[in-house]
């Protein structure tokens, strides 16, 4: 058995031999391959080829021969095995007999098949009936990603191999006292034991429990030694890391710029290509797009991505770095599995880039508690406020759960621009000098910044100014006017106001002035003086109404007009 196993071993280092001989024959081939410059290294060339070819020709015969020699000792052996299995009358021992008969059938058979196919000098694959092994895609994945596993774990191999030879210390001194204790009691055993059987049967057991001892000993004393050295020679993590690090790069850092350069190759070319389409395309830069140029830069821009993402693998795998490609394909996965999710996301953000989602160029959307108008869709959207001078630029991942509409022309958009004057809910007068999302800021006569939320703003329904705006004061005359209050009195109260507006040059700013009866009070004859005024004059606003007041009272004054007092009957009973 031992002689057989020699054998075996003799064989497979005869095997390794052949293969490189094989190994150095391709070479050969490949270095003969030289083109000649002139007539003498053309003849001198061919001579060398000549002798190459011979010398080929020789290693081949060599290698036949060895191959003949490694199948005669393989049949040998395996005739050999055949005889012991048929002798053998332990199924165990028949057992392993079969393990190692079917390892030199194997290696029988990969003989022949290289013997043929050096013997042919070609490729004799198709000649022989395969098997097809069934389709494993975990298996197929985990061979593409065993490259960089085998990185990563020789990565750690340091720390790895140094835990394990604390592990094993910390084994081996656990089991060695107890295997000290059952030694002590065997000796003790034997100086009390009388019975020559259990005396032969105790040494035995002892003789085996001492090698263990030994071995463990011997193996903990290794293992002590290995940890001191690792220990003695063990570098920073810092340290560590930087030194792999510097490895790291210093093997494949050319790859790594070859792929950075591939990338950047990729984005120009896309630009330039981009930018192309812009001027020779027409309606590629008008402000609603077509259909079939929104569908021809997304195609654009999904080309891009995906060169962009195989560019670096693509340069990896004609370099040959199967570490950087295996890391690759594993942060593809890994995007891939994280992104699983959101497809049916990015296909409602594909329908708006074209158009043809829920929200729409040139349409009417309401968004932090304001109406926008959706002047351009792409990955990134911009929204305008027309009235409110206010734009906005949205990633169109926000736009996908919201929805457009068609709008009239005659729709509000915000209640004021900047620096038009307005009156809040709450009778605050001021001017609007900023408006943006968030906020809005009023400055009162005086320069009294007053600031608000946007949404506050809008609920204390702004009364705009800037248009045209009218103001309506109320003058109470005398009961003993009765019979002028509703013809004479209104008309020379009209005229007189007129005079005093112009004289205090307010007429350019005048649109209408009307003085009516409004009714008849408890203690007077109220009248009231409607004026409207351009949107020029909001600043004076109070201004104008304390002196529409002055001159009412001027004209009762000039006109002999009474203005009464409240009164208050008390009666007796």
């Amino acid at each position: 058995m031992p002689f057989n196993l020699v054998k075996i071993s003799s064989n497979s280092l005869i095997f390794v031999t052949v293969l490189f001989l094989i190994s150095d024959n391709v070479f050969a081939q490949d270095t003969s391959a030289v083109e000649p410059t002139s007539e003498t290294e053309t003849e001198t060339e061919t001579v060398n080829k000549v002798l190459t070819e011979e010398e080929i020709l020789q290693k081949t015969i060599t290698t036949l021969k060895s191959f003949v020699t490694l199948k005669k000792g393989l049949q040998k052996d395996i005739k050999s095995l055949n005889k012991q299995i048929k002798a053998s009358q332990s199924d165990g021992e028949k057992l392993e007999l079969k393990l190692q008969l079917d390892k030199l059938q194997q290696e029988l058979r990969t003989t022949i098949r290289n013997f043929e196919d050096i013997a042919a000098n070609t490729d004799m694959l198709l000649l022989r009936d395969q098997v097809e092994e069934e389709f494993n895609f975990q298996k197929e994945f985990f061979s593409l990603l065993r490259p960089a596993i085998d990185e990563m774990k020789e990565m750690t191999s340091h720390v790895r191999k140094k835990a394990d030879l604390k592990e094993q210390i910390e084994s081996f001194e656990l089991r060695l006292p107890i295997i000290e204790e059952a030694l002590s009691n065997i000796n003790l055993l034997q100086k009390q034991a009388k019975n020559k059987s259990i005396t032969r049967a105790l040494k035995s057991t002892k003789l085996n429990w001492e090698k263990q001892q030994s071995f463990m000993q011997s193996e903990l004393q290794a293992s002590r030694h290995q940890l001191d050295q690792m220990l003695a020679t063990e570098t920073s993590i810092s340290q560590a890391s930087q030194s792999y690090l510097k490895s790291f790069f210093q093997k494949r850092g050319l790859y790594l710029l070859e792929a950075v350069m591939a990338v950047i190759v990729i984005i120009l070319i896309s630009k330039f290509i981009n930018s192309g389409m812009q001027r020779l395309l027409p309606g590629f830069r008008a402000k609603h797009r077509a259909f079939r140029i929104r569908l021809l830069e997304l195609v654009h821009r999904i080309v891009t991505f995906f060169l962009i993402v195989l560019g670096p693998m693509v340069v990896f795998y004609i370099g040959e770095d199967w570490v950087l490609f295996s890391l690759g394909i594993l942060i593809l996965f890994a995007i891939a599995w994280t992104l699983r999710q959101a497809l049916p996301r990015y296909w409602q953000q594909i329908n708006l880039f074209l158009n043809i989602g829920s929200v729409r160029e040139g349409e009417r959307i309401f968004i932090e508690n304001l109406p926008w108008r959706v002047e351009k869709i792409n990955v990134f959207c911009r929204l305008v406020n027309p009235v409110a001078n206010l734009s906005q630029r949205v990633p169109i991942n926000d736009l996908v759960d919201l929805k457009s509409r068609p709008y009239s022309s005659d729709e509000p958009w915000f209640p004021c621009k900047k620096d038009d004057w307005v009156i809040l809910s709450d009778g605050i007068r001021g001017k609007v000098t900023g408006i943006s999302p968030e906020m809005v800021q009023l400055v009162e006569r005086g320069g009294a910044k007053l600031t608000y939320q946007t949404g506050n703003f809008l609920a204390a329904s702004p009364r705009n100014l800037a248009s045209n705006f009218r103001i309506k004061e109320v003058l109470g005359i005398s009961y003993s006017l009765q019979k002028e209050s509703t013809s004479t009195i209104p008309e020379v109260l009209q005229e007189y106001l007129k005079q005093c507006i112009e004289q205090e040059g307010y007429g350019d700013q005048l649109l209408n002035l009307r003085v009516e009866f409004e009714k008849a009070n408890s203690s007077s004859l109220d009248l009231v003086v409607i004026a409207d005024f351009k949107g020029d004059s909001g600043d004076v606003y109070n201004r104008l109404r304390r002196a529409i007041q002055r001159w009412c009272v001027q004209a009762c004054s000039e006109n002999n007009w009474e203005i009464p007092y409240p009164q208050l009957d008390l009666h007796q009973s």
